[in-house]
């Protein structure tokens, strides 16, 4: 039996100051094995999370079947009003506790963020940089890999296919990169003109590397309500990352691009002696943004999407033209046959 009247009934939300989320799913199921550093790590995550995000930062956890210790810890953060939400939830996989993080809220940019990322200072204001500078932006990573440029990105070679603003240009920290590369158990990754030398597109004084991982990235979040799944059957890997984070962004008619620098560090799952120090010498973020940064609408053709992506690609991609084009844009006859 009900009585009386919920006073909440038909009253609107309250408009959030927060324009910005940030979303980690976490799954540390013990601290043994593969998972001897996981919660140390995530933490350290956290930490840099906290103390490089502006104010106007809301942040999201999703519990994925966790230990007792790691809840407990996120458990205090939540108390202590250091996360705005907590989501604890069984293992249901990586992805699909991504988004269970997605919804319920509204934010005009989403984070998606491993739990073993390390967040580097100014990384909010130089994704926001590119957005700004290119409309067309759908998702940023701050950490470039200049081995992603043909990674779900045929339709920015097709809009600037003889464009002067699409060129290579010298690696602005290829030290950040080899780092990258020996997290993931491949220092080889790079070879010495992947560290020289990516593509970029310029706008005046910004420039952004073409391509993007997807360990951390920054989303329009229009992206994910357009999304043609809203379930993985993966627990980790598979098509997972490809269909629900990084093809949604190119099929919308947007382009994945990084930022030039290095904002954001792959600690990987084993403790290294830098990291605690790194994380210490972080400035706190106390910059007051008033608003959103502006993000441009885009007009999108699914049509002229496929040919772009689908159509396009093939011919560019062969190896005849795909020389004559990275010459074009800027690498000498060796470096293309190498690149």
């Amino acid at each position: 039996m009900r009585l009386g009247f919920n006073p909440h009934k038909d009253k609107k939300q309250i408009k959030s100051d927060y324009f910005h989320q940030v979303v980690i799913p976490v799954y540390i199921p013990n601290e043994e094995g593969y998972f001897k550093d996981s919660f140390v790590i995530l933490q350290y995550c956290l930490q840099s999370l906290f103390k490089t995000s502006h104010q106007k930062t809301y942040f999201t956890i999703v519990n994925n079947g966790s230990c007792d210790e790691v809840v407990d810890y996120l458990n205090s953060l939540y108390h202590k009003k250091k996360i705005q939400e907590l989501i604890h939830s069984t293992n249901i996989g990586k992805l699909n506790a991504i988004l269970k993080g997605l919804t319920g809220n509204q934010f005009t940019l989403i984070t998606i963020a491993d739990a073993d990322v390390l967040f580097v200072n100014n990384w909010q204001e130089e994704t926001y940089a590119v957005f700004e500078a290119f409309p067309k932006t759908g998702s940023v990573s701050p950490c470039p890999n200049s081995k992603l440029l043909k990674y779900c990105t045929t339709n920015i070679f097709f809009e600037k296919l003889i464009s002067e603003s699409l060129r290579f240009r010298n690696v602005k920290n290829p030290k950040a990169m080899k780092s990258f590369a020996g997290s993931i158990g491949n220092p080889t990754l790079f070879n010495k003109h992947h560290l020289k030398k990516y593509l970029t597109v310029s706008n005046n004084d910004v420039h952004a590397v073409v391509g993007a991982g997807h360990f951390v990235g920054t989303y329009r979040s229009d992206v994910f309500q357009k999304l043609r799944h809203s379930y993985s059957v993966f627990k980790l890997g598979g098509e997972s990352e490809s269909e629900l984070l990084d093809k949604p962004v190119s099929y919308q008619g947007y382009w994945r691009l990084s930022t030039e620098d290095n904002y954001a560090y792959h600690m990987g799952n084993t403790l290294e002696d830098w990291m605690p120090k790194h994380v210490k010498d972080l400035k706190r973020n106390n910059f007051v943004y008033d608003k959103a940064p502006h993000l441009s609408k885009v007009k999108s053709n699914a049509f002229v999407n496929w040919i772009k992506i689908k159509v396009f690609s093939r011919i560019l991609f062969r190896k005849s033209f795909w020389m004559l084009f990275l010459r074009y844009k800027g690498l000498t006859k060796s470096e293309a046959k190498e690149y």
